[in-house]
């Protein structure tokens, strides 16, 4: 997975394929900081003014931020934002469990970083009602995300995408689809296009269905493909596009998310 650093309104953000790994700015007062993100009752207003009101479903902040040793600095520790740590548990999560797993938990330890702020359960339970992700330290497990929801996570919100998980499998989905789908460009877009399309990306979503990326305990419960004559027109036909919807059962919640794809066909007429 390619990961790349960039300046978001002054944060420190890490990309990871097109989601954003956010981290508080560093702060004069930390406490001070603290309190500004777990208080319920200044965290809209510290939200305002340090992300100017993004609640995106495709970015995830973290809190607090961490300290690894300084190389440069006879290894002493410096306070660094954690997106660059934890694009790489994105990176580690992907690998050996897949895109579909919450890249938080037991497994989702934070090597070579300290957490300079102990975060208590209550505090920890605020920040979530927010969608902001806890890093934490325990006795038994160590340092670990302890969070894996998106900006558009809060309770408040009620998103489809409050959790990464199924917003990244969601976004590898119609990425990987979309590529996977080029060569139907210069095809008649007819019924046996439809038919090649259904079985291409039935396929695909099977393989990972049965590496348990869905819920469910056979295909039909866990996707459907329709690409048919109800999804495109006569209309889209003239148009040269073929309507593609896919849906999945994530694993949490269960009910189905809908993607929606378009490509173009019959250009080659």
């Amino acid at each position: 997975m390619k990961s790349s650093l960039c300046d978001l309104s002054g944060l420190c953000a890490s990309v990871v394929e097109v989601s954003a790994v956010i981290s508080p700015p560093r702060h004069r007062e930390p406490q001070r900081l603290h309190r500004e993100i777990v208080d319920p009752r200044v965290a809209d207003d510290f939200f305002s003014s340090l992300l100017g009101g993004l609640r995106h479903r495709n970015a995830a902040i973290y809190f607090p931020r961490l300290e690894i040793p300084d190389p440069l600095n006879g290894n002493q520790p410096r306070n660094v934002g954690a997106s660059g740590t934890l694009a790489g548990v994105y990176a580690r999560t992907d690998q050996t469990r897949g895109v579909w797993k919450a890249p938080a938990g037991a497994e989702a330890d934070l090597r070579g970083a300290n957490i300079p702020v102990q975060l208590t359960n209550q505090e920890n339970d605020e920040l979530n009602k927010l969608g902001i992700n806890a890093l934490r330290t325990f006795p038994q497990i160590g340092n670990v995300v302890w969070g894996a929801r998106t900006l558009a996570g809060s309770d408040l919100e009620t998103s489809e995408w409050k959790y990464v998980p199924i917003r990244r499998l969601a976004l590898y989905l119609e990425e990987t689809l979309g590529r996977g789908s080029k060569w139907a460009v210069f095809e008649p877009n007819d019924g046996l296009l439809w038919t090649q399309i259904r079985s291409s990306f039935g396929a695909f979503m099977n393989n990972l269905f049965r590496q348990g990326a869905f819920q469910g305990t056979k295909p039909g419960d866990a996707f459907f493909i329709k690409c048919d004559e109800t999804t495109t027109t006569q209309d889209d036909i003239d148009s040269g596009v073929v309507n593609i919807i896919v849906g999945f059962a994530p694993l949490k919640p269960a009910e189905f998310v809908l993607i929606r794809k378009q490509q173009l066909a019959g250009r080659g007429k």
